[in-house]
This record gives structure tokens, sequence and C-alpha cells, in this order.
């Protein structure tokens, strides 16, 4: 049965592979870009293709004009799938996507597509539903990432309540990003376990963020309102329950078996004389004093660093797992190892090693940590 669903699914794919050949380039329509998309998108389970990924990648750095037709040929894939393993491949390219750092990427919001409602069509609902609530999951979790970061960029200026309000969303997409995790017990699979990667990789990320704001929130709060105060409490409030939450994750990834849960450092709460001064500000008791603040502020500012080295450490890690199969027959050797391979167009985009992680590393990407965040290792 298995190897059945396995030649089904390989032809489905080469016929859209074939009908992507004979598409007519146009502003919307990219043959090339068409055919990496379903390459990268397969339904071999025991199979990414990188070299692919990468080269859809290179295609959205190299001009913005390539963005139509990335989300036209992802978006008519997703929308008619009914396999698992084709819409959490897809899910994980864009999320690469977005963390290619193309600003024009900014601008497009909610996901073009909608796998709120996703359930496997090729098996029983008793094997797969661990599976479609995997892929639900993951998929509210970058609409929403994709339409914070969008509203982000619109916003200009920096008062506290603005600051305070964007601190509460991404403490609002941690619980999303949380929400992301195995269910059932057959999901022990490689691409579970690589898209578990994706994740951890993330939590760094938004979890630093959030670190840093309430940093930066605890510093100025000194010369807040009572207004204020009481929103930076509820953060603060909120931020000691989500350190309990993430660790509790992490743990239940570590029994998982995720890789990348074993590099994040103890999660540090937030100082209790921190949330107590605030009360008192809002009790109209004491002004709290900004010298008690920064004394109070150092474990928070400490944390962040924490987070960020461990960030920067676990992404400059290649991840390879013995179960995977990584392999591209136009790059193998006479002796049947991998070769390098060097190319000047986007649709043969370099590949220093295929092993690499699935989204482009560049230099930027993670010298200026307080940018849009950096990218995530498939």
């Amino acid at each position: 049965m298995k190897l059945w669903k396995r030649a089904a699914g390989a032809i489905k794919d080469q016929s859209s592979l074939f009908a992507a050949g004979f598409t007519r380039r146009t502003s919307f329509r990219n043959p090339d870009l068409e055919s990496a998309i379903i390459k990268a998108t397969s339904h071999n389970e025991h199979y990414v293709d990188y070299r692919n990924a990468q080269r859809v990648f290179a295609w959205i750095r190299t001009s913005p004009l390539n963005i139509k037709p990335l989300v036209w040929a992802l978006s008519a894939r997703m929308q008619k799938t009914r396999s698992w393993i084709v819409a959490l491949k897809g899910l994980m390219l864009m999320h690469g996507v977005f963390c290619c750092k193309v600003p024009a990427l900014l601008g497009i919001g909610r996901l073009p597509f909608d796998l709120s409602n996703f359930s496997d069509g090729h098996d029983r609902a008793c094997k797969v539903w661990g599976f479609n609530a995997f892929v639900r999951a993951y998929f509210a979790f970058l609409d929403q990432r994709s339409a914070l970061l969008r509203d982000q960029a619109k916003q200009s200026g920096d008062p506290m309540s603005q600051e305070l309000v964007r601190l509460q969303k991404w403490q609002s997409l941690l619980d999303t990003l949380l929400q992301i995790r195995p269910l059932a017990d057959n999901m022990k699979t490689t691409l579970i376990l690589e898209a578990m990667d994706c994740i951890i990789i993330e939590l760094f990320d938004v979890y630093s963020r959030i670190c840093s704001a309430v940093a930066n929130v605890l510093v100025r709060i000194c010369s807040a309102g009572k207004l204020e105060a009481a929103m930076a409490l509820k953060v603060l409030q909120k931020a000691t329950m989500q350190a309990d939450d993430i660790s509790i994750y992490f743990e239940f990834c570590k029994d998982f078996g995720v890789l990348n849960a074993n590099e994040f450092p103890k999660v540090t709460q937030i100082p209790e004389e921190d949330i107590r001064e605030l009360e008192r500000i809002i009790n109209g008791e004491t002004e709290m004093k900004e010298s008690d603040m920064k004394v109070d502020d150092k474990a928070i500012v400490e944390q962040k660093e924490q987070v960020r080295d461990q960030k920067e450490k676990s992404m400059m890690k290649t991840i390879i797992t013995e179960k995977w199969e990584v392999f591209d027959e136009e790059n193998l050797n006479s002796n049947g190892d991998h070769s390098k391979q060097t190319g000047q167009t986007p649709s043969a985009a370099s590949v220093d090693h295929l092993l690499l992680p699935l989204v482009p590393v560049d230099e930027p990407a993670y010298k200026n940590y307080d940018d849009i965040p950096d990218f995530i290792r498939f």
C-alpha cells in the first residue's frame, strides 16, 4: 500500500511538471520557478530537494518581480493538494521564503492560500488526524506572522503604548507558535522532525524579540503613566506564564527527539520586583525609580543576550539525519559522492553543500539581530 501511494504521488508530481513545462511565461507565470516549487514540495515523505528549494530562494532574492509567480504557483499547489506531505513542505518552503529578507515580501500580509481546514484525503482519518492538526497549526502561525510583520512595517513612531501593543502581538504569536507540535503517536517521522527543527529556530527568534522588548519597556516605564503601567503589568504577567510554557514545550521537544531543542538555554523568569513596582504605580502608592528598574532589568537583558548567542550558534550548525534521503542525481560524481555546483543564474543557484539548511544562509542574516527574523534551517 505504501509503495502504491508513493508511486501515485510520483505520477502526480510528474504530471504537474509536464503541465508547468508548457506554461507561457507572463508576469504571473514562470515555468522554471513553478517546476522548482513542484520539486521542492514533492509527495515523497522521505526526500527533500534542497537544490530546488535554494533555486526558489535565489529567484526571490534576485528580483521582487518573481514574487507574483511564486505566490501564484505555490498557492495553486497548496489549494488543490490533499496530501499532508505536500502541504507541510509547502509551508516550510513559504517559511523559508519569508526569511529571505526581501522587503517586498512584507507586503504579502495574510497568506495567499488557506489551510486552516486542511484534511488529508489519501488515508483514513484515524491515521492522519495528527498530521492534519500539525499542518493547520503551522499555517495559523505563518499566516499570523506574515500579517504581523506587514502591520509592523507600516507603523511609525515609537510611543510607549504602541510598543506595548506590538509586544502583546508578539506574545500572541508565541502562543500560536507553541501550538505546533506532534499530537499523535505515529508522527515521529523524518519530515515532522525536520519541521519541528524549523519551529525551534523560530522560537529562538520570537522569544528573543520578546525579551528585548520587555527590557526596553522596563527601562522606560519609570516615565510612563498609569495606563501604560497597567498594560506593561499585563505584558509581564503574560511573559511569566509564557516562560513556563516554553520550558514545558522544549522538554516535550527533547523527549520527542527534536535536535534543536537541546540548544535552548534555561528560561529566566521576569523578576517579581518589577511586577510589584508596576502594581504600585497603578495603585498610585509610589513612583518607580529609574535606577531600580535598571537593576531589575539586568536579568532580562542577560536572558536576551543568552538567547541570541544560542540562536546564532544553532543556526550556524548543520543538522544531518541518517534517515533523511538527500541526493541529487545531477550532482553525483563517478564515485557516487555529492559534488559541488556553481552557476550564474537563479535557475542554477549555487549550493555549497547539499546538506546546507533549506533556507538561504547569507552574512547579514544573523549579524543584525534586531531586523526582521533571521532564517530557519530546514
